[in-house]
């Protein structure tokens, strides 16, 4: 359960479901009428900024049956491609980001049309945008993002003006809920002493964006596993005491999931799901349109459970940096 504490980290997870209740599902409408000229959005940013928030749009607009050919690249490897005829998106908490930055800039020189989200204003990023929005949750003092990566994620999804937005005070509600829930000891033990966790889940960002903050938070080494890639290969070199964490995992591979990756390879097998599994779960509603954020929340709680069994400063890690790569 996330609740007072000493830690910047946690107050700001604490104040991710008002980020959703307070959120102005019309702040980006004007770019949304540009991309639907365009029907072409290349989503581009760096760690936190860019895994969460692009792929949940992508995910969201395939299910929604969006018209739009959505892609989403690092700055670098963007850089190398023809982005011409695409509408540009990019997020940068500081609007420092270096390899973000460079991208911009060139994109600019060629003609692209280029939006920015950012909390920082008067940063880099504004000035090499054609528009850029300043996001209203105010900055972090973690090192690990939690609610800009919210904040980014709804204004991305707000492109789409899906009707999903009736629901955005149940979703806040929700979200408070899980944040408020004490996470079964079960579940941090198996987070706490394992020397590598494994996230395994779908390429819609939660998963991945767990694996990252993983490092951030409780210190372990972590790696996702999208889809049901765990079961192809991957467990040769799984070891007895190794923990996965399965993301609302596909029913249809339950079993398969019980019987070679925790009864043959020994694996610690845990769940954050809308539904029983067979392994100690984190069991959360469902929500159409918010469920990435519900797991999401879901898994904030479990690290954050884990870096206080392991008696780690949440807010400061020795190496990682609030600006990844600045200018």
């Amino acid at each position: 359960m996330l609740s007072a504490s000493p830690y910047a980290l946690v107050a700001e997870m604490l104040e991710a479901p008002d980020v959703i209740r307070r959120f102005d599902k019309d702040v980006v409408s004007a770019w949304a009428d540009a991309i639907d000229q365009q029907q072409k959005l290349f989503i581009s940013g760096e760690g936190s900024s860019r895994i969460f928030p692009s792929k949940n749009l992508i995910s969201r607009a395939f299910a929604s049956g969006s018209s739009w050919a959505i892609h989403t690249e690092g700055g670098r490897q963007a850089a190398e491609y023809d982005l011409e005829g695409f509408v540009v998106l990019a997020a940068s908490n500081s609007g420092q980001t270096r390899e973000l930055i460079a991208l911009l800039d060139k994109l600019g020189r060629d003609g692209v049309e280029r939006y920015g989200v950012t909390a920082t204003a008067g940063s880099r990023m504004t000035e090499v945008v054609d528009d850029a929005r300043i996001l209203n949750c105010g900055t972090e003092k973690a090192v690990a993002s939690s609610k800009t990566v919210i904040e980014q994620a709804l204004v991305y999804q707000s492109l789409l003006r899906g009707g999903e937005w009736s629901d955005q005070e149940k979703a806040a509600n929700y979200c408070a809920d899980i944040l408020s829930k004490d996470v079964p000891a079960e579940i941090a033990d198996y987070l706490a002493s394992a020397p590598i966790i494994y996230f395994a889940g779908r390429n819609d960002g939660v998963a991945e964006e767990l694996a990252l903050k993983t490092g951030e938070i409780a210190r372990k080494k972590a790696v996702y596993l999208e889809g049901t890639y765990v079961l192809h290969g991957i467990e040769e070199v799984m070891r007895k005491g190794e923990t996965l964490v399965l993301i609302e995992p596909f029913k249809e591979e339950i079993e398969k999931y019980k019987s070679i990756l925790k009864d043959s390879v020994g694996l610690n097998v845990a769940a954050i799901a809308s539904f029983d599994t067979p392994f100690p779960t984190i069991k959360i509603p469902s929500l159409s349109g918010f469920d990435g954020y519900l797991r999401l929340m879901a898994g904030w709680n479990i690290l954050v459970a884990a870096g206080l069994a392991l008696n780690v400063n949440l807010d400061k890690p020795e190496r990682a940096r609030k600006i990844g790569n600045a200018v």
